[in-house]
């Protein structure tokens, strides 16, 4: 069970994919915080939000989780709106 309430049977191949990717992190909270974003935005998300997105997937758990929770400084290269946008909806304070 991934976890997901959302159907992919609506998506193009490459969103389903970026869908069963943030399920799978490997770190329940960090499948939690990033599934639960996909599942709430990834069909809403433009071409150039879902690359981005797939670029924080890329990014090793106990790296992205202190940037999500606040505990760590996001470098600028991955201080974006949408890691902004991702941080609201995970409750992040800083």
């Amino acid at each position: 069970m991934t976890g997901t309430s959302r159907t992919s049977a609506d998506l193009d191949p490459r969103r389903r994919r970026v869908l069963v990717r943030a399920w799978r992190r490997g770190m329940r909270e960090m499948d939690l915080v990033l599934g639960g974003f996909a599942d709430a935005h990834i069909g809403t998300l433009s071409d150039a939000d879902v690359a981005e997105f797939e670029a924080l997937l890329e990014v090793p758990d106990p790296t992205l989780y202190p940037w999500v929770t606040g505990a760590a400084q996001v470098p600028q290269a991955y201080d974006t709106p949408l890691l902004a946008w991702i941080r609201s909806t995970a409750g992040a304070t800083a």
